[in-house]
């Protein structure tokens, strides 16, 4: 009963935020907003992206448009020298139409018809010649200005990507941040819940109290509540997801079977380390449960129901284990909070997250 990696990474992207805190008993995460908060991360790394692709299409423009630079200054020195040609031409032209009488006579004083075809094509050079003059001009005139303004029009346009795209990821960055915030401002009421919940349970102290099975357990406060000055290895320690699987079991075997020893659930720490790096689950928590349930699954009301889990029973320990681990992780973030305690067992929630916390403490 083994997820696959992608399952699992699954899985812990649903239970775990970005970061770990080390709590009282146990280490456990922020407030499980991971969904949401990738989805911004990845917002701001698209943004930034388009934000970096609109700034490299800004500067090939300039580029273009410093490169075109030249030629529109050719285009600027050749104006003068157009405007006075095409001046002179239209200033030959209208002279040539006002003249239009004495054309008439100096074509029909041709002496042959060999000098007649000469003085047409004569007349018609010089007004091809003026026609062409100016219609340089106009041709300089319209190069230029369709030149300047299509580069123009395309970097007003780029430069109004580039602010869209900036105004994008300033948006998301801001929206990442406001999220940040307030997965801080629930953390810390949920820091202070937790507090507020051992606090009290530490004033029933070595009292009874009935637990979700029905079962009555003492009320136990973790040492590290109860003696600022003497917190112990594994109440302060996190969880290492950093190695493979392998090391993990070994890692956290030893220690829940040294817990476990004696009781019903003897014997089954590979189980639980082995369930809890397959659903990305403290592998103290469900043990922890078991103690506080039902003494190590010694008092069960239902086969193989250590956890007080409704009217659930199972046909082995290990079923049950992996059943249990899997609705820790589903159902209740997979990391002891005084929330999931409140859920887990309402009536008596302070007391119950208290003792479960002692118990994972001594893990």
């Amino acid at each position: 009963m083994s997820l696959s990696s992608t399952t699992r990474s699954g899985v812990l992207a649903l239970t775990l935020a970005c970061t770990m805190a080390v709590g009282i008993g146990a280490a456990r995460p922020t407030i499980a907003w991971a969904d949401t908060l990738e989805d911004l991360e990845a917002k701001v790394e698209q943004t930034n992206d388009e934000l970096t692709a609109a700034n490299d299409k800004v500067d090939q423009l300039q580029q273009q448009i410093d490169d075109n630079q030249q030629r529109i200054s050719e285009i600027e020195a050749q104006l003068p020298d157009a405007r006075a040609a095409a001046a002179q031409s239209i200033r030959a032209q209208y002279k040539m139409q006002q003249g239009s009488q004495g054309l008439v006579e100096l074509i029909l004083s041709s002496d042959s018809f060999y000098d007649f075809l000469s003085t047409i094509q004569f007349l018609d050079s010089v007004t091809s010649y003026n026609t062409g003059q100016i219609q340089s001009l106009v041709d300089l005139t319209t190069e230029l200005s369709n030149t300047q303004s299509d580069l123009n029009s395309q970097l007003s346009q780029a430069e109004t990507e580039r602010q869209n795209a900036q105004d994008a990821l300033d948006s998301a960055v801001a929206a990442r941040e406001a999220l940040q915030q307030q997965m801080a401002d629930e953390q810390a009421k949920q820091d202070a819940a937790a507090q507020a919940a051992l606090q009290e349970a530490a004033q029933s102290e070595g009292q009874s109290f009935q637990t979700e099975s029905g079962n009555t357990a003492t009320v136990e406060v973790p040492q590290s509540s109860s003696n600022s000055s003497n917190n112990s290895s594994s109440s302060s320690e996190s969880v290492n997801w950093q190695s493979d699987k392998d090391s993990f079991v070994s890692q956290w075997s030893g220690r829940i079977d040294a817990y476990l020893a004696g009781s019903p659930l003897a014997g089954y720490g590979s189980t639980f380390a082995a369930a809890a790096w397959d659903y990305g689950i403290d592998p103290r928590l469900s043990p922890a449960i078991a103690a506080v349930e039902s003494s190590k699954g010694l008092y069960c009301a239902y086969p193989h129901n250590a956890w007080g889990w409704g009217n659930v029973s199972w046909n082995s320990w290990e079923t049950a284990i992996y059943a249990h681990t899997a609705g820790l992780a589903s159902g209740y973030g997979g990391y002891l909070t005084y929330a999931m305690a409140q859920k887990y067992c309402p009536p008596n929630s302070s007391a119950w997250y208290s003792s479960v916390a002692a118990n994972m403490a001594m893990i």
